[in-house]
């Protein structure tokens, strides 16, 4: 299993942008506020979650981040939809 699959905040990016209609995406703002982090954490998160090569290694290509006129908008990508489908439901990682 990926560390990343590991971490809440990435599983928590993951479920949130798997509930957008496929195509769509999800302003970082928007995304901050429903997580409650602040945009550049969720930036350091996306960016490894990408498919950039940090330290010599790939991302796993799950979310793609672009930005549209002012905003910034992540994306999730098939490589991360198949992810999400692979992730326990969310009730039975509560206590």
């Amino acid at each position: 299993m990926s560390a990343l699959l590991q971490d809440s905040l990435s599983v928590a990016i993951l479920r949130m942008l798997a509930q957008e209609p496929e195509g769509t995406g999800v302003s970082l703002p928007r995304l901050g506020k429903r997580l409650g982090q602040g945009a550049s954490v969720l930036m350091r998160r996306l960016t490894m979650m990408g498919d950039a090569a940090i330290g010599g290694v790939r991302g796993p290509g799950w979310v793609r981040v672009v930005q549209h006129d002012d905003r910034w908008i992540a994306h999730l990508l098939e490589a991360g939809r198949a992810q999400v489908r692979t992730l326990p439901p969310e009730d039975e990682n509560r206590d």
